[in-house]
């Protein structure tokens, strides 16, 4: 009795613990089924509503009565810069990867196409196209653009390509991705002419102008034009190295592995020397020194960008297996903790540090002198208004910081795992060393744009906002005062505007509202996908 009695309660256990295990079965099938749904849902609506003729800016009000990309778009315009249209190309081909929908490679292909069309005839992209035409374009630029106070780079317009902002090297390596996915050879020549762009504005000695076909017909406040500069800012020489390590890793092109090398190369003559062994963001092409560029971007070593470089360098160590590429780091950390600002410099500069990140510095050091450069303005818009350097801490811009908070702990720390790892251990993951092909990743796009809270969402959550037409509202974190033409008006040195994103109502740069406004985020639309991308690849 006692034995039946037992083996009853064990069978009753087994099928409740049967049922328990079918019924969470059944709820994660559930929701992977709404997962796939909400994700079909919403790019249904991206490619049927949103976007214009495959291109995307960054964000939209709701009736698409106003959109913005860096800066307040056309409806007819493509938003190259990141998350514009190539973001949106990843994310597409991401969801087909991660679920094998035709769906989202049709969709990429679309967004190809839209690039292809806004290609230029020397094989990059500039920060935007317009399929209105280039008369359209030429007017943005005359009139939105022209007003941008703190955003320099949109008034004037080239007409050549650029690499500023990752655009060119974001669209080419999405294009790059459609061509190895199924070898179509739709995509292999705006491939290939992308690759050509790239060698092309390459310089002899191995770095890049920011813009190309080079130009030199925008001096600035009498200094001249910056464009043709050898450029490390907004990670101009990483991106353009790595869309061609991709290139040679997928595409098994030969020749391009010397203009590689070549590019690593120039990143070591151009770090300084002691005591401020530093890089800067430009420099000039005929001596190698640093320059300047915006008029808020002064001649100076940057040490943001040298943390930056420090952590580019140990990869290509790690990539190439030569020491050269780590050798100038112990200098480097020893300038950066020699510029550490004393703790009242701290107070008077008015902001915190993340935890960990104990180390306060100027951003920008005189090559020459060593003292730091703080940058400030006066005036409120583009025709009343200037930015200046001195060596006053207090009042400076917010929307291009004076000064950086590092973490000289854990760049040693780096520093020495890399420095003390056998050098055969890179081999598996180095295009450049392995004798086996690495494929390139599954996934390209990450939660970089937005805010934390967008990221930080349950999948349920994420699920219940998609509103009933496919899109999910959220708060948008730029706007910007609607044109109107700025009269003519004398220097002014008001203060008002100093540390504001955006000056007076003739200021067409970008700021964040007081009040909430709700609009289609690409950046949120991506954060999105990803989690629900990253739900799918968990279950």
């Amino acid at each position: 009795m006692k034995n039946a009695l037992l083996k009853k309660r064990l069978i009753t256990s087994i099928l409740l613990i049967n049922a328990l295990l079918l019924s969470g079965w059944s709820q994660s099938k559930t929701s992977k089924a709404e997962a796939l749904k909400t994700m079909k849902a919403a790019t249904t609506f991206l490619m049927n509503n949103v976007t214009y003729k495959g291109g995307f800016v960054w964000n939209y009000l709701p009736d698409f009565s106003r959109q913005w990309g860096e800066m307040e778009a056309y409806r007819t315009m493509a938003w190259v810069q990141p998350p514009g249209t190539p973001s949106v190309g990843h994310l597409l081909l991401d969801a087909y990867h991660a679920t094998g929908d035709e769906f989202y490679y049709e969709s990429a292909k679309t967004v190809a196409n839209a690039l292809i069309w806004g290609q230029l005839p020397c094989g990059g992209w500039n920060y935007m196209f317009d399929f209105a035409g280039e008369n359209s374009l030429k007017q943005w630029y005359g009139t939105i653009g022209k007003q941008a106070w703190r955003l320099e780079e949109f008034q004037h317009y080239y007409g050549n390509a650029t690499f500023d902002d990752a655009g060119t090297i974001h669209a080419a390596k999405f294009l790059l991705r459609m061509y190895v996915e199924k070898n179509d050879p739709t995509f292999r020549p705006a491939v290939e002419k992308a690759i050509r762009f790239v060698l092309d504005s390459q310089y002899p000695i191995g770095g890049w102008p920011q813009r190309y076909p080079l130009m030199y017909d925008h001096p600035f406040q009498g200094k001249e034009d910056y464009s043709s500069f050898i450029t490390l800012n907004d990670d101009v020489s990483i991106e353009n190295i790595e869309f061609l390590l991709q290139c040679y890793q997928a595409m098994g092109i030969q020749d391009i592995k010397e203009p590689i090398i070549r590019a690593m190369n120039i990143l070591i003559v151009l770090q300084q020397g002691a005591p401020y062994a530093g890089w800067a963001d430009q420099y000039t092409v005929t001596d190698l020194k640093p320059a300047h560029a915006r008029s808020y971007e002064p001649r100076a070593i940057n040490t943001s960008t040298t943390v930056q470089m420090i952590y580019q360098m140990m990869e290509y160590y790690q990539l190439t297996g030569e020491s050269k590429f780590i050798a100038g780091i112990p200098a480097a950390i020893k300038f950066l903790e020699s510029i550490k600002l004393p703790d009242s410099e701290l107070e008077r500069y008015g902001r915190r540090a993340r935890e960990g990140y104990d180390t306060f510095v100027p951003r920008f050091i005189d090559p020459d002198t060593g003292k730091p450069l703080y940058v400030h303005r006066e005036g409120s818009n583009v025709v009343n208004g200037r930015y200046y350097t001195d060596q006053d801490i207090t009042n400076t811009i917010s929307h291009y910081s004076s000064g950086a908070f590092l973490n000289i702990a854990g760049i040693k720390e780096a520093y020495e795992r890399v420095k003390n790892t056998p050098v055969n251990e890179f081999a598996k993951n180095s295009p450049l060393l392995s004798n086996e092909p690495i494929p390139l990743d599954k996934y390209y796009s990450r939660m970089p744009y937005g805010g934390r809270g967008d990221q930080e969402k349950g999948v349920s959550e994420i699920i219940k906002e998609l509103t009933k037409e496919g899109y999910w509202l959220s708060p948008l974190r730029m706007i910007s005062n609607p044109y109107q033409k700025c009269p003519p008006m004398p220097a002014s040195n008001e203060k008002k505007y100093t540390a504001t994103f955006v000056g007076d109502t003739y200021d067409t740069s970008p700021y964040s509202s007081e009040e909430t406004v709700m609009g289609i985020s690409m950046a949120a639309y991506i954060a999105n996908m990803m989690k629900l991308i990253g739900y799918l690849d968990n279950n």
